[in-house]
């Protein structure tokens, strides 16, 4: 047996915290200007009017049939409605189509108003976008379909070529160039709408990730936190309370106001004990051990102490003996933090419950793990009794930390044990 002083092993030191993600870049002052200005409620009402106004110009300066002019008044000014109702769009794209197959001339303020509808209805996702795609084609092949039967009906034009000769297929250039305004205009406003939900998406689940790790770091705080306050305070309000009740017993000549003074002292800790279990109560929630990894800075307990901890169990009337099997070999702290605590626990579990029993704490030093035996001779647990508490359950806690484990029940012999093995 050697029971030589390891030399004291650091805590390794704690990883270096990621560098901060660098914050995406700020758009220009033109381009929030001009968020602003899309963004704004009068946005659709001045493009709306500004097109119908302009489309009016137009046919001051090219006046066409009634129909013409009715759609395309129709196509423009209809846009006032997009962002409030934004199917308005559908009628804002067939009336277009309707104005442009009554003339053979396309409208400027048409195109515009015509391309805007267009992306409305990709933008707000009106239809899926391949109907929207499929009921332009359509509409465009119809318009171009009755230019060309206008064509064939007007005597002043050269014959419309059949389908199959030569330079018939010129005649559907109208809606190959329509189909690819309409599929660029719908695509564009999906890409858009989409691009936006992604946006959306993606700081929905950045919140709900800082969220998350703020609640997981509340309760690893939560649980360090109780289980320092049940190691430390439960372990010195433990003994004041054996202390005073053991000194009505061994102190002679107490008057009975002293004697009574002690009891009121031991009463006080127990009150005390069941307050603080009760705040252990609140602060303990149930999680994974190593998400409840202590992050105490200040300098903690190691083995060498164990004789102090034992001193501590002998003055109030406990007997204790330590025994140290293999050879000792430097532990990291996580280690021998845990191991002490352990044993802490252990004999004020022994204290309370088993009051002037003798305990025996065993450390054995293996090649791969510390093998940790507490166990006394009291009367044990009683029939039926809880094997587990927050005593307990720190103790199991502390051992899953270093990847180790722990049983307690009732010794083979009679008495308590606490067994842990703690590898490395």
């Amino acid at each position: 047996m050697s029971t030589t002083t390891p030399p004291r092993q650091d805590a390794p030191p704690r990883p270096a915290a990621p560098p901060p993600q660098a914050a995406p870049p700020r758009p220009s002052a033109l381009r929030r200007r001009l968020r602003a200005l899309v963004a704004a409620p009068a946005y659709p009402w001045l493009t709306g009017a500004v097109l119908t106004v302009g489309a009016a110009g137009e046919l001051v300066v090219f006046p066409g049939s009634v129909t013409n002019a009715s759609a395309i008044l129709v196509s423009t000014a209809s846009l006032m409605w997009r962002r409030a109702f934004p199917p308005v769009a559908l009628v804002t794209v067939a009336a277009g189509l309707l104005s442009f197959g009554a003339d053979t001339s396309l409208s400027i303020a048409v195109m515009i108003s015509g391309l805007i509808g267009c992306y409305v209805l990709g933008r707000h996702r009106v239809l899926h976008p391949a109907l929207l795609v499929a009921g332009g084609t359509l509409g465009a092949l119809a318009t171009n379909l009755w230019h060309i039967l206008s064509w064939a009906r007007d005597d002043r034009l050269p014959d419309v070529p059949a389908l199959g000769n030569a330079g018939s297929l010129g005649l559907f250039a109208e809606a190959f160039g329509l189909c690819a305004v309409i599929l660029g205009a719908v695509s564009m406003g999906d890409a858009v709408r989409a691009r936006e939900e992604t946006r959306r998406e993606r700081a929905l689940a950045q919140a709900q990730l800082i969220a998350m790790a703020r609640r997981q770091a509340a309760q690893a705080e939560r649980a360090a936190i109780a289980r320092e306050l049940h190691d430390i305070v439960s372990h010195s309000v433990s003994m004041i309370a054996v202390q005073a009740e053991s000194a009505t017993y061994t102190t002679p000549g107490l008057t009975p106001a002293a004697r009574e003074g002690f009891q009121q002292i031991a009463g006080t800790a127990r009150g005390s004990m069941a307050e603080l279990r009760r705040l252990l109560g609140v602060l303990r929630t149930p999680q994974r051990a190593e998400e409840a990894a202590g992050a105490a800075t200040a300098p903690q307990p190691t083995l060498d102490r164990l004789e102090e901890l034992l001193d501590q169990h002998r003055a109030v009337g406990c007997g204790a003996e330590l025994r140290i099997t293999g050879e000792r070999v430097p532990l990291a702290a996580a280690w021998e933090l845990s191991a002490y605590r352990i044993v802490q626990e252990s004999l004020t579990n022994a204290r309370k419950h088993a009051p002037g029993a003798r305990t025996v704490v065993e450390l054995g030093y293996r090649e791969d793990r510390l093998t940790l035996r507490v166990r006394d001779d009291g009367p044990g647990p009683r029939a039926g009794g809880a094997t587990s508490g927050h005593g307990l359950t720190g103790m199991r806690e502390r051992a899953a930390l270093v990847g180790g484990s722990l049983t307690a029940g009732a010794g083979p012999t009679g008495g308590f044990t606490v067994e842990a093995e703690l590898p490395w």
